[in-house]
């Protein structure tokens, strides 16, 4: 299919019809954590990975290093997506430990794009968010979000962070965990650690680590394990992949649908800018797209106005052929508000090629990423909170650039 829009009266391009909808949090239940461990045996729990040893003492599970053995998980058998677990737990000095959430272990080696170099993990292997327990007291990280087997860490626990001495070393620390869509929220004792939004993974088990050590017989122990299941998220298609209905079009430029393809092209000598707006507005998301830029700028621009010089106003998330993917420019406004540098760009975009590009955008909170990558982020901004949605064509240049696979995540039915 080839259709041609010039002054484009449709769409669901792109978050149309559902613009209002805002993220599920787990804040809309009442807390009602039940025990997914029965303090007798290990039921419904399987190893994977190492050959650690887990026993019961006293109602605790016990995971005893086993020295020259990798690392080594106990995990549900269940799945879990969106949820709060809270679990106290205790490890032996030198000991590092972490309790895995949203994680995997798949009998085949699967491969991970997160950029130019994609992760391989060997069959057998656990991979996933870790909540870290961490052994080494000058760094004091416990609570943070690692990722186990793929990207590294994610949200290290700074030292001027009030989390950072919460962790008792040698003593029973209390965890609680939350996860509801792309957010992935932890606390250590009561106090708030690490505040991760990030979409890769959205369900998998819940697993208790013991750490490889050349030092045998290290003990980490796990009481008081408790879940609160609150169902999960899933990426949904945000455009129908046919025709641009409940939309329109400013500017300059062309747009067409190839095989499910939009294809948007501006030429040079063209200064005026090109958008394909939204006619509805958006105030809280999370959205996704592949794109692909051959030449020139674009980008997704949310909680925009048609005001300015340049058509819209308000937050754009960058594409470009070259440079400062995912960063966040506000047009017509403060310009660049969270920009990449030339250096974290080169770690995860991929020139002329197909880049996933996802922006969550909660309340003042603004993130985006490519292929997985941390581009952008801006913590408490004072600008819109609800606008327009729309894809660009610059001005002035020559601009051809491919987008698909647009999703919006919501909450499971």
């Amino acid at each position: 299919m080839n259709n041609t829009a010039s002054n484009i009266s449709a769409t669901k391009l792109f978050l149309g019809g559902v613009l209002t909808v805002a993220l599920t949090t787990v804040g809309a239940r009442a807390e009602e954590l039940k025990p997914i461990f029965n303090g007798s045996n290990l039921d419904g729990w399987i190893q994977k990975g190492g050959k650690a040893k887990y026993t019961i003492e006293d109602g605790v599970i016990v995971g005893t290093v086993v020295k020259g053995t990798p690392n080594s998980f106990l995990c549900t058998e269940k799945e879990y997506g969106d949820f709060i677990l809270e679990l106290e737990l205790k490890a032996d000095a030198g000991l590092n430990s972490g309790v895995q959430i949203r994680s995997h272990c798949f009998a085949e080696p699967t491969t991970y794009d997160f950029g130019p170099e994609k992760i391989n993990i060997p069959a057998g292997r656990v991979h996933g968010y870790q909540v870290e327990v961490d052994h080494r007291p000058a760094r004091r990280w416990s609570g943070g979000i690692y990722e186990e087997g793929r990207r590294g860490w994610l949200f290290p626990i700074p030292t001027n962070s009030p989390a950072s001495p919460a962790f008792k070393f040698g003593e029973w620390n209390k965890y609680r965990i939350e996860c509801a869509g792309d957010s992935l929220k932890t606390w250590v004792n009561g106090v708030p650690a690490a505040d991760l939004l990030d979409a890769e993974t959205l369900s998998g088990f819940i697993a208790l680590q013991v750490h490889g050590s050349e030092q045998d017989g290290l003990k980490v122990r796990f009481r008081n394990i408790r879940l609160q299941d609150n169902g999960r998220h899933v990426w949904q298609k945000s455009w129908n992949e046919k025709d641009f209905s409940q939309a329109h079009f400013i500017g300059k430029g062309v747009w067409k649908i190839e095989d499910a393809v939009i294809h948007g092209t501006h030429p040079k000598e063209e200064k005026e800018f090109g958008h394909l707006v939204s006619n509805s507005t958006l105030g809280d998301f999370t959205v996704r797209l592949k794109y692909k830029s051959v030449k020139g700028n674009s980008g997704l621009y949310f909680r925009i106005d048609e005001t300015g010089a340049t058509g819209v106003s308000g937050f754009q998330a960058e594409i470009d052929a070259e440079k400062d993917a995912g960063g966040l420019y506000e047009t017509n406004g403060r310009a660049w508000v969270s920009k990449p540098t030339p250096e974290l760009v080169k770690t995860f975009f991929k020139p002329q090629e197909w880049n996933t590009m996802t922006v969550s955008a909660h309340g003042r909170r603004i993130a985006t990423a490519v292929n997985g990558h941390r581009a952008a982020e801006v913590l408490d901004d004072p600008g819109r909170t609800e606008g327009h949605v729309a894809l660009q064509l610059h001005g002035g240049q020559d601009v051809d650039v491919y987008l698909k696979d647009m999703e919006m995540l919501k909450k499971a039915e």
